[in-house]
């Protein structure tokens, strides 16, 4: 184990004997980080986080703080951290608000410089977060998603697998995988370049173009647009965004520009041009 003389280590964590920990970084009790991680200069990693292998955290990241919920009270809740994430300069990761709850981030993910994941996130394998994007608490990221610079994440939204939230994109509402956002939540289109590095194939690139231009460009309100895609013979990738679409929302569906299909009003909006 390669630990620098100024770094303090808490003799109740558990350290794989490969952990690299750079100069000043703090490791506090009941941590768990597992073969090949290495912790930058300054970074913290706080009680109760759990960390697969392979991980980096770069200079001053912090993982497992306490929430910022100001209903918070004192508690055993953690962060659990998978394989072979990167966590960069300044990014931060909080940990669960209730007792026993967890804030999840899963594998292969990229959390750029000062990005925020708050407390009671899951986040999937593969998302990328770039610098500065915020993700407020109880926020479902699904894989490979890709939440761009400063982009802010209301808490409670839910974002599909392989979407792309466009630079400083405000997402207040639930996004269907595979699509593409800007600005107010406004689906733009599919995630094309998501889908292509993804290796999905062109005939059911054009499956989830059709899906998409049904409920965001058909004019139908959103729930009747759904209704009619249901109906049909779907594939694997359209049936992902129905099942995503018809599953419990506190926060509601995004909507086409200039519009979004509010928490309890999806049937009265429109999904029109």
């Amino acid at each position: 184990m390669a630990i620098d003389p100024t770094a303090i280590v808490s003799s109740k964590a558990q350290i794989d004997p490969t952990v690299e920990i750079g100069p000043y970084a703090i490791i506090e009790d009941e941590v768990t980080i597992g073969p090949g991680c290495r912790i930058g200069p300054h970074a913290v990693i706080r009680q109760y986080t759990r960390m697969g292998r392979g991980n980096v955290v770069h200079s001053g990241a912090v993982l497992g703080d306490l929430p910022q919920d100001r209903s918070f009270k004192p508690c055993r809740s953690y962060v659990e951290i998978g394989d072979n994430n990167v966590f960069r300069e300044h990014c931060t990761v909080h940990r669960g608000t209730g007792p026993e709850t967890v804030t999840r981030i899963g594998n292969d993910c990229f959390l750029m410089a000062s990005a925020h994941v708050a407390h009671n996130c899951r986040i999937g394998d593969s998302v990328n977060i770039a610098n500065g994007a915020l993700v407020a608490g109880h926020v479902e990221v699904g894989d490979r998603a890709f939440i761009s610079g400063c982009v802010l994440c209301h808490q409670f939204v839910r974002i599909g697998r392989l979407v792309m939230a466009g630079g400083g994109a405000r997402v207040t509402t639930d996004i269907p995988p595979f699509m593409m956002v800007l600005h107010e939540t406004d689906v733009i289109n599919i995630n094309l370049v998501g889908l292509r590095r993804a290796g999905v194939g062109a005939d059911q690139i054009a499956e989830v173009r059709g899906a998409y231009r049904l409920l965001y460009r058909s004019g139908l309100p959103f729930r009747k647009a759904l209704e009619k895609l249901a109906a049909g013979p779907v594939g694997p990738l359209v049936r992902e965004i129905i099942d995503f679409a018809a599953a419990p929302s506190k926060r509601g569906m995004a909507g086409p520009p200039h519009g979004a299909v509010r928490a309890g009003k999806a049937d009265q909006v429109q999904a029109g041009e």
